[in-house]
């Protein structure tokens, strides 16, 4: 089956809307996210910053990760052939070697944007391209192993776009606060990964990659995506209490709850998940993971608020 998609008939050079669709403009919004919970926690005004963070945002998203998602899809072409044929590699939509050349051309941009920004932009933008480029490539290929491969993602989604966002406002390293939010928000979203990968449990099986659902089963996979989710937002918590915060850590702590309730009626119902594992995870995913973004820019309220008041 896989075989015969791929040598599907193919033109010379991909459409516009199917290079479009390789860079998948849908995976940007949670770095994008991530990049204004920065913003809004180095507690710098915007005022005539507005060009930087413009192209902060567009390095966040369009750019480093739309490169991520056309290097995956090229080195995920025979798994996707046999998951989501439809793809626009696997389809000949994107013929020959153009995804691998268009994450080429993806990254080098990036780079050019990064270091218009500043050395701490660029640093972190290195340190994201590399993992994404480390995450789908061999030798390595890091989502080979559930456990390494979600790690490089939730950092590329979460804490170094975050990071991002306060370094182009500050122009500077940003204050330890900031940093200790982005990576435990980093550590929460390795949970939300784990959800993602329900979607493709039988290519995965058949191709070798080791998923954390294929290693521990959907069930305990699920369990674990929870708790994973959860922790780091208790802690966050009790350092919103700590640093005389009891209004945003009351608001995560609602966000909290909320979720947990998601996590009961869509992940812990093991009869429902096992059946329907891929619905579940898109149910939670559009709710769950909706309240743990709120609350991540709640927590990036108050400590921009504590910015703010020092400058």
């Amino acid at each position: 089956m896989s075989q015969t998609v791929l040598t599907a008939p193919q033109t010379e050079r991909p459409a516009l809307a199917a290079v479009l669709e390789l860079l998948k403009p849908i995976t940007w919004f949670a770095p994008m996210w991530a990049f204004a919970c920065g913003v809004v926690s180095s507690g710098v005004p915007i005022g005539e910053n507005w060009l930087i963070l413009v192209a902060g945002i567009l390095l966040a998203g369009p750019l480093v990760c739309g490169m991520s998602q056309a290097v995956n899809d090229w080195y995920d072409r025979h798994v996707d052939a046999i998951n989501e044929p439809d793809r626009p590699i696997p389809s000949g939509r994107v013929p020959g070697r153009w995804g691998l050349y268009i994450g080429i051309a993806w990254t080098g941009l990036s780079l050019a944007v990064a270091w218009m920004l500043g050395p701490w932009v660029l640093g972190a933008a290195i340190v994201g391209l590399v993992l994404a480029w480390v995450y789908s490539a061999p030798p390595l290929r890091l989502k080979q192993n559930g456990w390494w491969g979600n790690t490089a993602v939730a950092a590329c989604y979460e804490g170094l776009p975050w990071f991002t966002g306060a370094a182009v406002m500050a122009a500077a390293l940003p204050d330890w606060r900031v940093i200790t939010l982005a990576v435990l928000y980093s550590i929460g979203a390795h949970g939300i990964m784990t959800l993602n990968d329900f979607k493709s449990v039988e290519g995965d099986r058949r191709m070798g990659v080791r998923s954390l659902p294929v290693q521990l089963g959907v069930g305990p996979a699920a369990r674990l995506a929870c708790v994973v989710m959860a922790v780091p937002q208790v802690i966050v918590i009790g350092l919103l209490l700590s640093w005389d915060k009891p209004v945003h850590a009351a608001i995560v702590g609602a966000f909290l709850l909320a979720q947990g309730y998601c996590m009961v009626r869509y992940l812990l119902d093991q009869d429902k998940l096992l059946l329907h594992p891929r619905q579940c995870s898109a149910l939670y995913n559009a709710t769950g993971t909706t309240l743990y973004v709120f609350g991540m820019l709640a927590s990036a309220f108050a400590v921009g608020a504590m910015a703010g008041t020092a400058q």
